[in-house]
């Protein structure tokens, strides 16, 4: 998955503005106490991020998207 491709899912599972902050202010247990950006940041693959966002909220993410 390329990061432009993760970004634009984010968008679409939480909207512009709150996918912004969901990737700045929500820290992730599956990614190890970090936040999406961080996790970003710190070299972790987008695809693993992007099953990390798809765990933590299994009930907004589409089937499609995941």
């Amino acid at each position: 998955m390329r990061l432009t491709d993760f970004w634009g899912r984010l968008e679409q599972v939480f909207g512009a503005g709150y996918a912004a902050s969901v990737a700045t202010d929500q820290v992730l247990t599956t990614l190890n106490g970090r936040t999406i950006e961080q996790a970003l940041a710190e070299g972790v693959e987008v695809a693993t991020v992007w099953r990390a966002v798809v765990g933590t909220y299994p009930e907004r993410v589409p089937l499609r998207l995941r």
